[in-house]
């Protein structure tokens, strides 16, 4: 399944929309404006609660905890690396590898790839194409690229 993640430009905190391969608005995010630490809300367009993202602060390393239901399911978690970025997702036995500094990068669980994002150029805002493998969980995917998102604005920011 493919879906569309596209950044709200000129809105306060993190907020984006999600939409599917007919251009139909599925979910979407809302980030917290005032909050020590990175902390979003992915929702279904009922305004369902499907996942929320919390970063750890006062961490050497990000660290990122995904929860569902009020559950933490994962543990995001940038490695210690000298010339690539990976990212071990703690809880779902997923890694994230790929070129980070273009954007594209895949999720996998072992050698089954769970998902693939690229970055789309030339666009109004960040927004991003994420192929999700049809049996993978589509909330915990969107969380994970959703964190990978956030360690790379922190450190285009430092």
């Amino acid at each position: 399944m493919d879906l569309y993640m596209k950044q709200k430009v000129f809105s306060w905190g993190d907020k984006f929309s999600i939409y599917d391969e007919a251009g139909n608005e599925v979910y979407y995010v809302e980030g917290e404006v005032f909050s020590f630490g990175k902390k979003l809300r992915l929702y279904d367009m009922a305004g369902n609660e499907l996942a929320y993202i919390e970063q750890k602060v006062l961490s050497w390393l990000p660290k990122y905890y995904i929860k569902v239901n009020g559950e933490t399911i994962a543990e995001v978690v940038k490695e210690f690396t000298f010339f690539k970025q990976e990212y071990t997702v703690n809880g779902l036995g997923w890694k994230v590898h790929g070129d980070f500094f273009d954007h594209t990068y895949d999720i996998s669980e072992g050698d089954t790839l769970v998902a693939g994002v690229e970055k789309e150029w030339f666009t109004w805002g960040d927004a991003y194409r994420i192929r999700i493998a049809p049996s993978k969980d589509t909330v915990a995917a969107l969380s994970v690229v959703l964190v990978v998102d956030a360690c790379i604005e922190a450190e285009n920011n430092n």
